[in-house]
């Protein structure tokens, strides 16, 4: 009876691997990466990746539902902050990080394809809670005159822009433009 369980134990453990792989893969080389380097970098066959994930898109979607729900986990934090500045910059902050880190991730995500589309709920629910996030620093006094969600999403989208630039330049100019929208934005 220890065996079913311990090939199950492996089976977790291969298909962890393979998602980690997975991630460090396409911030690397983007999401049209040979699905052999995944295995590669997981340490397991071809096989085996495609034992657990049947398709390009399913590995995709996968790696995508995790970033959904760290971004869910870390807009929940937020939203319990009690101080409205730091829970909206801090957001703001976060997703300059992401677009610097998970280029080719972002792109599935936020672009018009069907693997981004699957999350439709999860992208309602994120916006949902930046409209609370905006309207607690607005109530609070924290933002100039006249500056609501759409402004903040705004700048957003000008960051989410800059995502494509060469990996050694994108860092420091998304940074900078994430410096300049909460400059822009504060009182």
């Amino acid at each position: 009876m220890t065996l079913p369980q311990k090939q199950r134990a492996d089976a977790r453990s291969n298909r962890d691997r393979v998602l980690a792989a997975a991630r460090e893969t396409f911030a690397a080389a983007g999401l049209e990466a040979p699905m052999r380097e995944v295995a590669r970098r997981a340490g397991v066959g071809v096989a085996t990746l495609y034992r657990h994930f049947p398709t390009r898109a399913d590995l995709v979607t996968a790696v995508l539902a995790e970033r959904v729900e760290a971004c869910g986990v870390q807009m929940r934090r937020a939203l319990d902050d009690p101080d409205p500045w730091r829970a909206l910059s801090g957001t703001v902050l976060e997703f300059a990080d992401r677009q610097v880190r998970d280029q080719a991730l972002n792109e599935a995500l936020l672009g018009s394809g069907e693997v981004g589309a699957a999350f439709g709920a999860e992208r309602r629910e994120h916006a949902q809670a930046l409209n609370v996030l905006v309207a607690r620093a607005r109530a609070a006094g924290m933002l100039r005159a006249g500056v609501d969600v759409d402004d903040v999403r705004a700048g957003l989208l000008a960051i989410a822009s800059l995502r494509r630039l060469p990996a050694r330049t994108s860092a420091q100019v998304i940074g900078r433009l994430a410096d300049l929208v909460l400059a822009g934005i504060r009182v």
